[in-house]
């Protein structure tokens, strides 16, 4: 690998270009908007990009913007190996209570999760990309896309087709942004980083009946209540601790009246694992316990469980890479070896099925004040931080196109 003065420019750029970031991230943050179309937000980074001389394409059935930057080194033909860098775009139904001057402008939407962030740092790393435009030994996808809030916008994409067009591509980085982490930090691991996240419901059905007469009724509160507490102590009796499974009930519903036994009761919650066995073992154990639950107190219960992202696996050689090119612009200090997964799902965990490639976290905990969690309706973040995010995004195309193409050259 080059020494550190190759990618010491970048870090000064980014820095230059701050303003404009912080622009863009901060017209987004007003304007948050949700789901697969985002009109909008979609408008501003096809304003932002139209400096750069990119062939730029729109999506079909969403609202994404996937950039294409080929480089003036790169062989005739095939047009050499190609990079995605993703950012995602969309936002969360929250309704934003942090008092910043560019509050979300539209009650219960807000970018909650740092989206704004990342479309913006994806856009000045376009800039730092577009200026190096002739040494590049390849291509560069630079993809903007919605959905990534429970609406599985990565698959959707794949399904039509982006990673096959060509140039076809051969590998995938992508940055999120931490509020809890130091700014400038910048934290990773190989394999799994985030975990699978699923939808998990449990109808329990009874017989209704007067309030002051259980003995005539057939309760399903209690059942429902008890089948909670029985999936905590099967998760942490039967599930191994080192391949762990997250299984948390966020509502209980039931009953309209103070003297009424109602006949049915709800659970809805989630499921999280960080491989494909202990998921298929959550699954079965869930559906284990709710039905021996609900035969003890003479009722019937139903599991309906809806997958959703799958495990967000980072391949462990594109990993090391990252690493060693974070280390090389950040400094050694400032990476971060995670010791275990995120249990947070990732829609980018369809794009790494597909390819190798990596996810990294990002610190940018505000300098002042608590530091929110993401998905917090008071989040912020230190935008000072989003020129790291800026550079290695650049870092990483510059660096790995060029030891792709030595690797083909070999």
């Amino acid at each position: 690998m080059s020494g550190p003065s190759d990618l010491a420019p970048l870090l000064d750029e980014a820095r230059a270009l701050l303003p404009e970031v912080i622009a863009l991230r901060r017209r987004l943050h007003e304007n948050p908007e949700l789901g697969l179309v985002l009109p909008e937000t979609q408008k501003a980074v096809l304003e932002a990009l139209a400096p750069h001389g990119l062939e730029v394409a729109t999506g079909g059935a969403t609202s994404a913007v996937v950039a294409t930057l080929r480089g003036g080194r790169a062989p005739a033909g095939a047009g050499g190996p190609t990079l995605l860098l993703r950012a995602d775009m969309d936002a969360l139904p929250l309704t934003e209570a942090t008092g910043l001057p560019f509050a979300s402008r539209h009650e219960g939407r807000m970018h909650a999760c740092g989206h704004d962030a990342h479309t913006a740092m994806l856009v000045g790393a376009a800039a730092l990309l577009a200026r190096r435009r002739d040494a590049l030994p390849g291509t560069v996808k630079l993809l903007f896309q919605p959905g990534e809030e429970g609406y599985a916008g990565a698959r959707v994409l794949i399904e039509e087709g982006l990673l096959d067009a060509p140039p076809a591509v051969d590998a995938a980085f992508a940055i999120h942004v931490d509020s809890t982490l130091p700014a400038g930090r910048l934290a990773l691991r190989p394999g799994p980083i985030f975990a699978s996240g699923d939808v998990l419901s449990i109808d329990v059905t009874g017989r209704g009946g007067h309030a002051s007469m259980p003995h005539l009724a057939a309760d399903p509160i209690p059942a429902a209540c008890e089948i909670v507490g029985a999936l905590q102590t099967f998760v942490t009796r039967r599930i191994d601790v080192f391949d762990p499974v997250v299984v948390t009930i966020t509502r209980l519903q039931a009953g309209t009246a103070a003297n009424v036994i109602p006949a049915h009761a709800n659970l809805l919650g989630t499921i999280r694992s960080t491989s494909e066995r202990a998921r298929a073992a959550a699954h079965e154990g869930v559906r284990r316990v709710a039905a021996g639950v609900a035969a003890a107190h003479g009722v019937e219960a139903k599991v309906h469980i809806v997958p959703g992202y799958p495990v967000t696996v980072n391949d462990a050689r594109f990993a090391a890479f990252a690493r060693a090119v974070g280390a090389e612009l950040l400094g050694e200090r400032a990476v971060v070896d995670m010791a275990a997964p995120v249990m947070g799902a990732e829609d980018f965990s369809y794009v790494l099925q597909r390819v190798p490639g990596a996810l990294v976290l990002l610190g940018a905990r505000p300098a002042d004040g608590p530091a929110e969690p993401l998905h917090s309706n008071k989040m912020t973040l230190d935008e000072d931080a989003l020129a790291y995010g800026v550079a290695l995004h650049a870092a990483m195309a510059l660096r790995w196109l060029a030891s792709a193409q030595e690797r083909v050259a070999a």
